[in-house]
């Protein structure tokens, strides 16, 4: 699983934006802005040539980049002085959904599992996953029914099957996890 998210534009076929980062300051006097990066793909920046900001999706050409003490740092196009770029503080750095790093085999984002179905082995229905919470060790897939929320971790041990053209996910349950 992958930690992009997905962007605030999109519809009901999905997200057309992933985040990648969120602008947390100016960085200097000449535009720059210092990004959290929010990606498992830190390296994906350098092969950028233009992302996308805020709820709107503004796109902006990506001038330089550099990685710095786990952060990058941006220089957008038309972002001349550290005024422009405390405008944009704030602001989620988005990439087009088609632009995706492609996963491995069993590698979902997290765009991919909210929404589906939670069965148990035994077929019962415990509810939708509603959001990934990443921890330090491993995701944790939150599953709402009508009032009630299961805590699931993603471990091998209880996601059994992911099946996306299903939009169903077939989990093993832990003593405990009810």
């Amino acid at each position: 699983m992958t930690g992009s998210q997905p962007g605030k534009a999109g519809n009901e076929a999905g997200p057309r934006y992933l985040v990648i980062g969120r602008v947390t300051r100016p960085w200097g006097t000449r535009g720059e802005v210092k990004v959290e990066i929010m990606t498992d793909f830190p390296d994906r920046f350098s092969l950028l040539r233009k992302v996308h900001l805020g709820p709107e999706a503004m796109a902006f050409a990506l001038e330089s980049f550099r990685l710095h003490k786990g952060a990058a740092l941006l220089k957008l196009e038309g972002c001349h002085d550290w005024a422009a770029a405390e405008k944009l503080r704030g602001q989620l750095v988005q990439i087009p959904i088609e632009e995706a790093v492609p996963l491995e085999e069993d590698e979902y984002y997290q765009h991919q599992i909210v929404g589906l179905a939670v069965w148990t082995v035994g077929g019962e229905y415990l509810g939708t996953v509603d959001e990934v919470i990443s921890t330090g060790s491993n995701d944790v897939y939150v599953v709402r029914d009508e009032g009630r929320e299961v805590l699931i971790p993603a471990i091998e041990d209880v996601v059994l099957e992911i099946d996306l053209s299903q939009r169903r996910l077939v989990v093993e349950l832990m003593e405990g996890l009810i």
